[in-house]
């Protein structure tokens, strides 16, 4: 017998069984402006299939199961014989093996990879974000390994595989392999040029023999590393195999697994490489800060991206709730300020979204060879990583508000969201160090600062706010005196004005015209929910709720 004080009333119902990725209108309407017609069909097929797996309830006890149960460390089997095997959930795999059949490692097979791959990161990272970071980092290796041929034709057939073969074993064993990265050394940390492991060269040609320690080794069940190590010649880029080609295990000593704040699925540990260590050099002896760049440019997107796809997550499951909940008598979406809450947080979202998608495309662009593109990128990508990962947090936590006392409780899943949100303003060079990055843009790279006033200036005269923006932009730009000390606002001014082109651009007027009025002209508060009088409170919710939501 049910008893009456047991009966649940006025609770909002799960979000399952929608479509992440048509049920978004930022990210479908983005993703379409972008992607080209003889391949439009296709991809939003693919995307919508990836995205209906998003929505499931079945994805999304994945994610929460890959994070109920961490990753495990076995240093040594029952006999004393050393193994260094993590062992995951098997919701881990799941999710893992979804992003590789879906081709999330894959940015360079099908004609705008970037943009597509990028927009499928977004989506299924929605589902677990801990699992991405191996996705990130198998993408994004292939691009550093060009600067080695040789080893490009072994391991990129590999790294851009749809298969997901998990096991260890040599490269020639394998359908499909996972990068990860050892940079960061524990009396470094984002100061690479600090490093100490060293690599002397063997007698095989490009083997080298490592010796020293990882403070953090991302996703150390990986098939194989890049890695920074001092040889001869200078700070020089390896690659380490988990398995040597003869099918003996590398010497790859993993001494413990950090407990972190969020990122709880993916295992980060301390390895240690003890002079039997075996790896072959990627690119030129001194080289390797800049061949490794390559690969932190695809990373820094994928942290963009990351953020964008969290600050959706959170926000859809809080216009969801608002729309299945009342409270004082009517539904809490149809409340005047929580309307402006959720119009508030959509609108942060929406940029974000806009900005990555923008990004994504340049990627493809440079990479078919515009030079104008890769210049965008070059100031563009740290000044955005700079800036929706540092709105990630606060958003978040907004959202989480929203649900009250229910988004603090676990089941609702939104702490998870919340613990999640600071990684990727850490992951891939801190705030300071992405504001330095821009300095050096415009500094050293002219055409950075071209590209980027070129791609902005489109949006002359749509809008009189967006121009004094950059009006002001240009003001700070010609005073570089005392310049570092002022980097983060005006690499902050640089991310806001260019999300402004965008979205006066490409966006619903309502978009546009609600961006302008809060983020460029000052009119709106500092908190969420601070939207200026005027602003279409209803066109920016509508856009926050998951179109299909079940």
């Amino acid at each position: 017998m049910t008893r009456s004080t047991h009966t649940v009333t006025n609770q909002s119902s799960p979000l399952v069984g929608h479509d992440v990725f048509g049920g978004d209108a930022a990210l479908a309407e983005g993703f379409a402006l972008h992607i080209g017609e003889d391949v439009a069909a296709e991809a939003t097929a693919d995307l919508g299939a990836l995205g209906r797996t998003a929505g499931t309830a079945e994805a999304q006890e994945w994610g929460a199961q890959a994070n109920a149960y961490p990753p495990v460390l076995r240093t040594h089997d029952r006999f004393g014989h050393r193994i260094d095997e993590v062992d995951f959930h098997p919701a881990w795999h799941q999710l893992l093996g979804r992003a590789v059949e879906a081709g999330l490692t894959d940015a360079v097979s099908l004609p705008q990879g970037n943009l597509r791959r990028t927009a499928g990161f977004y989506v299924w990272s929605q589902v677990e974000a801990g699992h991405g970071c191996p996705v990130s980092m198998t993408h994004s290796a292939v691009p550093a390994l060009r600067a080695q041929p040789e080893l490009a034709a072994v391991w990129e057939p590999l790294l851009t595989s749809r298969v997901y073969d998990p096991g260890p074993g040599p490269a020639a064993g394998k359908a499909g392999a996972l990068a990860g990265m050892g940079m960061t050394e524990k009396q470094g940390g984002s100061d690479v040029r600090a490093n100490s492991t060293r690599a002397e060269p063997l007698a095989e040609p490009g083997a080298y023999a490592l010796t020293g320690h990882k403070w953090f080794c991302s996703a150390p069940m990986s098939d194989a590393f890049l890695v920074l190590a001092r040889a001869p010649g200078g700070l020089t880029c390896f690659l380490l195999p988990r398995v040597l080609p003869d099918g003996t295990r590398n010497t790859l000593s993993i001494q413990r697994l950090k407990d972190k704040l969020g990122n709880r699925s993916n295992a980060s540990a301390e390895v240690e490489f003890d002079g039997s260590t075996v790896a072959w050099r990627v690119g030129d002896e001194g080289r390797g800060v800049a061949t490794i760049i390559e690969m932190v440019s695809a990373t820094r997107l994928d942290c963009v991206a990351g953020s964008a796809a969290l600050m959706r997550q959170a926000v859809a499951r809080a216009a969801h709730h608002a729309a299945g909940r009342e409270a004082f008598g009517a539904r809490l979406i149809d409340k005047p300020l929580m309307r402006n809450v959720l119009a508030d947080l959509a609108l942060e979202s929406e940029a974000a979204t806009a900005l990555m998608l923008r990004l994504a495309a340049a990627a493809d662009a440079a990479a078919a060879g515009s030079a104008q593109e890769r210049h965008l990128l070059r100031l563009a990508v740290p000044a955005a990583k700079y800036w929706v990962t540092k709105r990630c947090t606060p958003l978040v936590a907004e959202a989480l508000e929203c649900l009250g006392g229910n988004g603090y409780v676990e089941e609702s899943g939104m702490p998870r969201l919340l613990r999640e949100s600071p990684l990727n303003s850490i992951w891939e060079g801190s705030g300071n160090v992405q504001a330095l990055d821009v300095l050096r843009a415009l500094q050293r790279e002219p055409g950075a600062l071209n590209a980027f006033l070129a791609e902005v200036g489109r949006a002359s005269g749509a809008d009189h706010r967006l121009d004094a923006a950059i009006k002001d932009l240009l003001t700070d730009l010609s005073d570089l005196s005392g310049i570092e000390a002022r980097a983060r606002r005006l690499t902050e001014r640089l991310a806001l004005v260019l999300q402004g082109a965008l979205l006066v651009r490409y966006a619903p007027p309502a978009v546009g015209d609600a961006f302008c009025a809060a983020r460029l002209a000052g009119e709106g508060g500092a908190a969420f929910g601070t939207l200026p009088g005027g602003a279409d409170l209803g066109a920016l919710v509508e856009r926050a709720r998951p179109v299909n939501e079940g």
